[in-house]
Protein backbone atom coordinates (compact mmCIF):
# COMPACT_ATOMS: atom_id res chain seq x y z
CA UNK A 1 0.00 0.00 0.00
CA UNK A 2 3.19 2.26 0.63
CA UNK A 3 5.56 1.01 -1.47
CA UNK A 4 5.40 3.89 -3.72
CA UNK A 5 5.39 6.44 -1.43
CA UNK A 6 9.29 7.98 -0.79
CA UNK A 7 11.12 6.12 1.40
CA UNK A 8 13.08 8.95 3.45
CA UNK A 9 9.94 10.28 6.16
CA UNK A 10 9.80 6.62 7.08
CA UNK A 11 13.20 6.87 8.17
CA UNK A 12 12.78 9.94 9.89
CA UNK A 13 10.10 8.40 11.61
CA UNK A 14 12.25 5.77 12.58
CA UNK A 15 15.13 7.95 13.86
CA UNK A 16 12.29 10.26 15.97
CA UNK A 17 10.81 7.09 17.28
CA UNK A 18 13.77 6.05 18.83
CA UNK A 19 15.22 8.79 19.97
CA UNK A 20 11.30 8.92 21.91
CA UNK A 21 11.35 5.32 22.90
CA UNK A 22 15.17 6.15 24.40
CA UNK A 23 13.97 9.01 26.48
CA UNK A 24 10.62 7.30 27.67
CA UNK A 25 12.88 4.31 28.72
CA UNK A 26 16.03 6.60 30.64
CA UNK A 27 14.53 9.40 32.01
CA UNK A 28 10.77 7.31 32.25
CA UNK A 29 12.88 5.45 35.34
CA UNK A 30 14.29 8.62 36.36
CA UNK A 31 10.91 10.30 36.93
CA UNK A 32 9.41 6.96 37.91
CA UNK A 33 12.28 7.36 41.22
CA UNK A 34 10.71 10.74 41.80
CA UNK A 35 7.05 9.28 41.91
CA UNK A 36 8.03 6.48 44.24
CA UNK A 37 9.91 9.76 46.59
CA UNK A 38 7.19 9.71 49.17
CA UNK A 39 7.10 6.32 50.05
CA UNK A 40 10.55 6.46 51.25
CA UNK A 41 11.15 5.99 54.91
CA UNK A 42 13.82 8.23 55.94
CA UNK A 43 15.93 10.86 54.52
CA UNK A 44 19.22 8.34 53.79
CA UNK A 45 16.99 5.78 51.84
CA UNK A 46 15.97 9.26 50.07
CA UNK A 47 19.55 10.13 49.26
CA UNK A 48 20.12 6.86 48.02
CA UNK A 49 17.13 7.19 45.74
CA UNK A 50 18.27 10.38 44.12
CA UNK A 51 21.61 8.81 44.06
CA UNK A 52 20.71 6.11 41.62
CA UNK A 53 20.01 8.74 38.73
CA UNK A 54 21.90 11.86 39.56
CA UNK A 55 24.90 11.24 37.78
CA UNK A 56 22.81 10.42 34.29
CA UNK A 57 19.13 11.85 34.90
CA UNK A 58 20.36 15.13 32.56
CA UNK A 59 21.63 13.17 29.64
CA UNK A 60 18.82 11.21 29.80
CA UNK A 61 16.99 14.27 28.73
CA UNK A 62 19.13 14.70 25.52
CA UNK A 63 16.66 11.81 23.82
CA UNK A 64 13.93 14.59 24.31
CA UNK A 65 15.94 17.19 22.61
CA UNK A 66 16.73 15.30 19.59
CA UNK A 67 13.54 14.16 19.41
CA UNK A 68 11.86 17.54 19.25
CA UNK A 69 14.66 18.86 16.90
CA UNK A 70 13.86 16.41 14.64
CA UNK A 71 10.19 16.54 14.68
CA UNK A 72 10.60 20.48 14.40
CA UNK A 73 12.54 19.64 10.92
CA UNK A 74 11.54 16.82 9.35
CA UNK A 75 7.82 16.74 10.25
CA UNK A 76 7.37 20.39 11.02
CA UNK A 77 3.40 19.82 10.29
CA UNK A 78 3.41 18.02 13.43
CA UNK A 79 5.48 20.36 15.05
CA UNK A 80 3.10 23.30 14.13
CA UNK A 81 -0.05 21.21 15.17
CA UNK A 82 0.68 19.67 18.11
CA UNK A 83 1.88 22.70 19.63
CA UNK A 84 -1.33 24.52 19.37
CA UNK A 85 -3.29 21.52 20.79
CA UNK A 86 -1.62 21.16 23.85
CA UNK A 87 0.07 23.99 24.31
CA UNK A 88 -1.30 23.87 28.34
CA UNK A 89 0.23 20.18 28.86
CA UNK A 90 3.28 20.65 27.28
CA UNK A 91 3.99 23.96 29.36
CA UNK A 92 2.89 22.31 32.58
CA UNK A 93 5.19 19.23 31.50
CA UNK A 94 8.74 21.88 31.11
CA UNK A 95 8.02 23.74 34.27
CA UNK A 96 7.64 20.35 36.18
CA UNK A 97 11.07 19.19 34.91
CA UNK A 98 12.33 22.76 35.72
CA UNK A 99 11.53 22.47 39.02
CA UNK A 100 12.69 18.59 39.02
CA UNK A 101 16.13 19.83 37.75
CA UNK A 102 16.37 22.23 40.70
CA UNK A 103 15.56 19.74 43.12
CA UNK A 104 18.24 17.96 41.90
CA UNK A 105 20.99 20.80 41.57
CA UNK A 106 20.67 21.87 45.50
CA UNK A 107 18.51 19.28 46.96
CA UNK A 108 22.35 17.72 48.04
CA UNK A 109 23.69 21.08 49.43
CA UNK A 110 20.17 22.32 51.38
CA UNK A 111 19.45 20.66 55.14
CA UNK A 112 17.00 23.83 56.19
CA UNK A 113 15.33 23.64 52.77
CA UNK A 114 15.43 19.63 51.81
CA UNK A 115 12.07 19.20 52.65
CA UNK A 116 11.22 21.89 49.40
CA UNK A 117 13.47 20.27 47.24
CA UNK A 118 12.36 16.59 48.27
CA UNK A 119 8.71 17.84 47.47
CA UNK A 120 10.40 19.59 44.06
CA UNK A 121 11.74 16.27 43.01
CA UNK A 122 8.23 14.49 43.73
CA UNK A 123 5.71 16.82 42.62
CA UNK A 124 7.76 18.08 39.34
CA UNK A 125 8.12 14.00 38.58
CA UNK A 126 5.00 12.90 39.15
CA UNK A 127 3.14 16.44 37.54
CA UNK A 128 5.69 15.96 34.21
CA UNK A 129 4.61 12.20 33.94
CA UNK A 130 0.94 13.05 33.92
CA UNK A 131 1.46 15.81 31.55
CA UNK A 132 3.48 13.57 28.94
CA UNK A 133 0.57 10.88 29.56
CA UNK A 134 -2.25 13.87 28.77
CA UNK A 135 -0.22 14.60 25.41
CA UNK A 136 0.04 11.40 24.67
CA UNK A 137 -3.82 10.70 25.11
CA UNK A 138 -4.56 13.73 23.73
CA UNK A 139 -2.51 12.82 20.02
CA UNK A 140 -3.94 9.16 20.59
CA UNK A 141 -7.78 10.49 20.80
CA UNK A 142 -7.38 12.82 17.68
CA UNK A 143 -6.85 16.18 16.79
CA UNK A 144 -8.81 18.53 14.77
CA UNK A 145 -7.07 19.21 11.38
CA UNK A 146 -8.17 21.38 8.73
CA UNK A 147 -5.55 22.17 6.16
CA UNK A 148 -2.79 21.02 8.43
CA UNK A 149 -3.26 23.16 11.14
CA UNK A 150 -5.31 22.82 14.38
CA UNK A 151 -8.58 23.75 13.84
CA UNK A 152 -10.03 22.70 17.58
CA UNK A 153 -10.22 24.58 20.62
CA UNK A 154 -7.72 25.22 23.72
CA UNK A 155 -9.13 22.13 25.95
CA UNK A 156 -9.85 19.34 23.38
CA UNK A 157 -6.99 17.61 24.87
CA UNK A 158 -9.20 17.91 27.91
CA UNK A 159 -10.85 14.16 27.95
CA UNK A 160 -11.51 11.07 30.09
CA UNK A 161 -8.75 9.23 27.83
CA UNK A 162 -6.23 11.61 28.00
CA UNK A 163 -6.56 11.94 31.96
CA UNK A 164 -6.52 8.21 32.07
CA UNK A 165 -3.73 7.69 29.77
CA UNK A 166 -1.63 10.47 32.23
CA UNK A 167 -2.45 8.48 35.16
CA UNK A 168 -1.54 5.07 33.28
CA UNK A 169 1.80 6.23 32.74
CA UNK A 170 2.68 7.74 35.96
CA UNK A 171 2.39 3.92 37.12
CA UNK A 172 4.53 3.28 33.93
CA UNK A 173 7.32 5.16 35.21
CA UNK A 174 6.85 4.25 38.67
CA UNK A 175 7.32 0.43 37.89
CA UNK A 176 10.71 1.72 35.45
CA UNK A 177 11.79 3.55 38.68
CA UNK A 178 11.27 0.21 41.05
CA UNK A 179 13.07 -1.51 38.53
CA UNK A 180 16.10 0.53 38.60
CA UNK A 181 16.19 0.58 42.02
CA UNK A 182 16.27 -3.31 42.79
CA UNK A 183 19.10 -3.16 40.55
CA UNK A 184 21.09 0.14 41.88
CA UNK A 185 20.57 -0.32 45.81
CA UNK A 186 19.87 -2.67 48.67
CA UNK A 187 18.77 -3.60 51.70
CA UNK A 188 15.68 -1.04 52.83
CA UNK A 189 15.57 0.93 49.90
CA UNK A 190 15.67 -2.04 47.28
CA UNK A 191 12.73 -4.00 49.54
CA UNK A 192 10.86 -0.95 49.41
CA UNK A 193 11.51 -1.38 45.19
CA UNK A 194 10.99 -4.90 45.69
CA UNK A 195 7.67 -4.42 47.18
CA UNK A 196 6.22 -1.80 45.08
CA UNK A 197 6.99 -3.80 42.19
CA UNK A 198 4.21 -6.06 42.28
CA UNK A 199 1.04 -4.12 42.22
CA UNK A 200 3.18 -0.84 40.10
CA UNK A 201 2.90 -4.20 36.95
CA UNK A 202 -0.26 -5.00 38.48
CA UNK A 203 -1.74 -1.89 37.44
CA UNK A 204 0.48 -0.82 33.92
CA UNK A 205 -0.80 -4.23 33.28
CA UNK A 206 -4.53 -3.13 33.42
CA UNK A 207 -3.89 0.57 32.49
CA UNK A 208 -2.60 -1.21 29.10
CA UNK A 209 -5.43 -3.28 29.04
CA UNK A 210 -7.73 -0.88 29.36
CA UNK A 211 -6.44 1.57 26.94
CA UNK A 212 -5.96 -1.05 24.21
CA UNK A 213 -9.93 -1.84 24.64
CA UNK A 214 -10.73 1.55 24.76
CA UNK A 215 -8.64 2.79 21.62
CA UNK A 216 -10.01 0.65 19.12
CA UNK A 217 -13.85 1.16 20.48
CA UNK A 218 -13.80 4.47 20.23
CA UNK A 219 -11.78 4.36 16.19
CA UNK A 220 -13.20 1.54 13.82
CA UNK A 221 -9.89 2.02 11.77
CA UNK A 222 -8.12 0.69 14.32
CA UNK A 223 -10.31 -1.85 15.11
CA UNK A 224 -10.38 -2.61 11.51
CA UNK A 225 -6.32 -2.85 11.31
CA UNK A 226 -6.05 -4.81 14.64
CA UNK A 227 -9.28 -7.56 14.35
CA UNK A 228 -9.52 -8.08 11.11
CA UNK A 229 -8.57 -11.56 9.36
CA UNK A 230 -5.59 -12.42 8.89
CA UNK A 231 -4.18 -9.28 10.86
CA UNK A 232 -5.91 -11.06 14.15
CA UNK A 233 -3.76 -13.98 13.81
CA UNK A 234 -0.02 -12.38 13.38
CA UNK A 235 -0.84 -9.17 15.90
CA UNK A 236 -2.64 -10.97 18.42
CA UNK A 237 1.57 -11.76 19.33
CA UNK A 238 1.70 -8.28 21.15
CA UNK A 239 -0.51 -8.39 23.57
CA UNK A 240 0.01 -12.62 24.31
CA UNK A 241 3.94 -11.07 24.87
CA UNK A 242 2.71 -8.32 27.19
CA UNK A 243 0.80 -11.38 29.37
CA UNK A 244 3.37 -13.58 29.81
CA UNK A 245 6.19 -10.54 30.19
CA UNK A 246 4.09 -9.05 33.31
CA UNK A 247 3.96 -12.78 34.69
CA UNK A 248 7.51 -13.37 34.56
CA UNK A 249 8.03 -10.17 36.20
CA UNK A 250 5.96 -11.35 38.86
CA UNK A 251 8.42 -15.11 38.91
CA UNK A 252 11.69 -12.40 39.13
CA UNK A 253 10.62 -10.71 42.24
CA UNK A 254 9.68 -13.47 43.75
CA UNK A 255 13.14 -14.97 42.94
CA UNK A 256 14.80 -11.88 43.21
CA UNK A 257 16.36 -11.65 39.88
CA UNK A 258 17.34 -7.99 39.65
CA UNK A 259 18.64 -7.00 36.18
CA UNK A 260 15.68 -9.54 34.34
CA UNK A 261 13.16 -7.60 36.30
CA UNK A 262 14.46 -3.96 34.91
CA UNK A 263 15.02 -5.78 31.39
CA UNK A 264 11.58 -6.80 30.94
CA UNK A 265 10.04 -3.51 32.13
CA UNK A 266 11.74 -2.14 29.13
CA UNK A 267 10.68 -4.44 27.18
CA UNK A 268 6.82 -4.26 28.22
CA UNK A 269 7.38 -0.36 27.45
CA UNK A 270 8.72 -1.39 23.78
CA UNK A 271 5.49 -3.35 23.26
CA UNK A 272 3.44 -0.37 24.06
CA UNK A 273 5.10 1.93 22.06
CA UNK A 274 4.83 -1.07 18.97
CA UNK A 275 1.05 -1.18 19.32
CA UNK A 276 0.86 2.22 19.07
CA UNK A 277 3.06 2.02 15.85
CA UNK A 278 0.66 -0.52 14.98
CA UNK A 279 -2.44 1.24 15.56
CA UNK A 280 -1.35 4.24 13.68
CA UNK A 281 0.87 4.02 11.14
CA UNK A 282 1.40 6.09 8.81
CA UNK A 283 -0.44 8.89 10.46
CA UNK A 284 1.62 11.14 12.68
CA UNK A 285 -1.20 13.66 14.10
CA UNK A 286 -4.59 10.77 13.73
CA UNK A 287 -7.22 10.50 12.55
CA UNK A 288 -5.82 12.20 9.17
CA UNK A 289 -2.17 13.67 8.94
CA UNK A 290 0.15 10.67 6.96
CA UNK A 291 3.90 10.87 7.80
CA UNK A 292 4.33 12.18 3.80
CA UNK A 293 1.81 14.60 4.05
CA UNK A 294 3.62 16.09 7.29
CA UNK A 295 7.32 15.79 6.13
CA UNK A 296 9.47 18.53 5.05
CA UNK A 297 11.46 18.89 1.25
CA UNK A 298 13.31 16.48 0.40
CA UNK A 299 16.15 18.97 0.64
CA UNK A 300 15.79 19.76 3.87
CA UNK A 301 15.29 15.75 5.12
CA UNK A 302 18.28 15.13 3.07
CA UNK A 303 20.74 17.70 5.11
CA UNK A 304 19.33 16.97 8.40
CA UNK A 305 19.62 13.18 8.04
CA UNK A 306 23.22 13.71 7.41
CA UNK A 307 23.60 15.57 10.98
CA UNK A 308 21.85 12.90 12.60
CA UNK A 309 23.89 10.15 11.00
CA UNK A 310 26.81 11.56 13.26
CA UNK A 311 24.93 12.93 15.90
CA UNK A 312 23.14 9.72 17.33
CA UNK A 313 26.20 7.62 17.62
CA UNK A 314 27.92 10.09 19.80
CA UNK A 315 24.84 10.28 21.76
CA UNK A 316 24.63 6.41 22.01
CA UNK A 317 28.23 6.14 22.95
CA UNK A 318 28.68 8.75 25.66
CA UNK A 319 24.85 7.43 27.25
CA UNK A 320 26.44 3.79 27.24
CA UNK A 321 29.69 5.32 29.04
CA UNK A 322 28.18 7.36 31.37
CA UNK A 323 26.01 4.10 32.91
CA UNK A 324 29.28 2.26 32.21
CA UNK A 325 31.42 4.82 34.44
CA UNK A 326 28.79 4.44 36.96
CA UNK A 327 27.79 0.96 36.79
CA UNK A 328 27.63 -0.96 40.60
CA UNK A 329 25.10 -0.52 43.58
CA UNK A 330 24.74 3.07 45.15
CA UNK A 331 25.94 2.99 48.74
CA UNK A 332 25.97 5.29 51.11
CA UNK A 333 29.40 6.25 50.88
CA UNK A 334 29.61 6.90 47.38
CA UNK A 335 27.21 8.97 46.46
CA UNK A 336 27.96 10.79 43.26
CA UNK A 337 26.56 14.75 43.43
CA UNK A 338 27.86 17.99 41.73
Amino acid sequence: MFTDMPILPVIWFAVIGFAVAMYIILDGFSLGIGILFPFSKSDSQRDLMMGSVMPVWDGNQTWMILAGAGLYGAFPVVYATILPALYLPLVLMLLALIFRGIAFEFRGKSRKYRHMFDLAFAGGSVVATFAQGVVLGGIVHGLHVSDYQFAGSTFDWLTPFSLFTGIALVFGYASLGAGWLVVKTEGETQNLAYKALRPLTLLLLLAMAIISAWTPLSNSAIAERWFSTPNVYYLSIVPVLVVLLAVNIFFDVTARREKLIFTKLVMLFMLGLIGLVISFFPYVVPPSVTLWDAASGPSSQSFLIVGYAVILPIVLIYTAYSYYVFRGKVKPGNLHHY
